[in-house]
């Protein structure tokens, strides 16, 4: 089962989960408030509910519970800290410097298999730590996150909704080393015994980087590979980011 993961609209960077959750929150909030008068809100003894004036908008946010462990099998062999596992996703609630000088959060991308992948910012994390080492240091997090939906940027599409097109491919050498993320393809097998040189596709590594399938052919071009079917378990791939496509898509 494809892994929660977080992609940075930026950047393209993906932080990946530990182990999904098992169960998912979906809150939404609509744009209403209690109408007021000149004099303040508009009350009545006959009346059993406040008016309501509907102000349009509103808000719609996802509530997930992550659990991180050191020792769990897939979390990082040399992590000593659960915190060196979660800090990636707590800091996406930390703000920054943006391009225009303002303080902002990153805008992110909550991508989970062909579901879910919906755009937003994470407007809070609430860390629960177990499991301390004689000398303080925490094994295992619970991590709660409330995560807010936006809209795509206006007048700009969704580039990651679109296809692929040879001609909207980015040349490769125009890419820099430093912006590139590597991945080992996994094979297809329950028991690493069984992988053989069955491997993923190269759609279902895109849907998990990317969100979406059909860039599969941004994966491809970057790795000089003419059928996506000939992938091997343990082949090492370069992952172009988002930002490489531009204005091609």
């Amino acid at each position: 089962m494809e892994r929660v993961a977080f992609l940075l609209e930026k950047t393209g960077e993906r932080i990946p989960c530990l182990l999904n959750p098992a169960s998912v929150v979906v809150r939404r909030l609509a744009g209403v408030e209690p109408r007021q008068s000149g004099s303040g809100p508009l009350t009545g003894a006959a009346l059993k509910d406040d008016p309501l004036l509907y102000t349009g908008g509103g808000m719609t946010e996802i509530l997930l519970d992550l659990l991180f462990d050191v020792n769990l099998a897939g979390s990082s062999g040399t992590a000593e800290d659960v915190r060196d596992l979660t800090r990636p996703l707590t800091a996406l609630a930390e703000g920054s410097e943006g391009d225009d000088g303002y303080g902002q959060v990153p805008l992110v991308r909550f991508v989970w298999g062909k579901a879910w992948n919906v755009l937003g910012v994470v407007a809070a994390v609430a860390e629960r730590l177990e499991y301390f080492t004689p000398n303080g240091t925490p094994q295992r997090s619970w991590l709660r996150m409330r995560f807010v939906r936006t809209d795509e940027p206006a007048g700009q599409d969704d580039p990651l909704d679109d296809d692929l097109a040879p001609e909207d491919l980015p040349d490769p050498d125009d890419v820099s080393p430093d912006e590139l993320r590597f991945y080992q393809t996994k094979g297809t097998g329950e028991r690493p015994e069984d992988e053989g040189n069955s491997a993923e596709r190269l759609d279902e590594i895109a849907a998990s980087h990317y969100g979406n399938p059909a860039w599969w052919r941004l994966i491809a071009s970057f790795n000089n590979i003419d059928d996506p079917k000939k992938v091997s378990a343990g082949d090492v791939l370069m992952i172009p980011p988002v930002s490489s496509v531009g204005d091609n898509a």
